[in-house]
């Protein structure tokens, strides 16, 4: 994980993680990403979920 992504996420964080207010949104964003790594990797990580892969032009209708 790079400083410029958790730097990006952490000042890109939607609105419904900024209202838990952190007081540290650059953690709070290596823990997002870092989560999300991990459910990429493995996508048995998360149970009750699965990870779908798609190609940019594939949209859903």
């Amino acid at each position: 994980m790079t400083d410029d992504r958790i730097g990006q996420r952490a000042a890109d964080l939607l609105p419904e993680e900024q209202v838990t207010g952190s007081e540290d949104p650059r953690a709070q964003a290596e823990a997002i990403l870092s989560e999300s790594d991990e459910r990429e990797d493995n996508p048995d990580a998360a149970p009750d979920s699965f990870l779908e892969r798609r190609r940019s032009g594939e949209t859903t209708r």
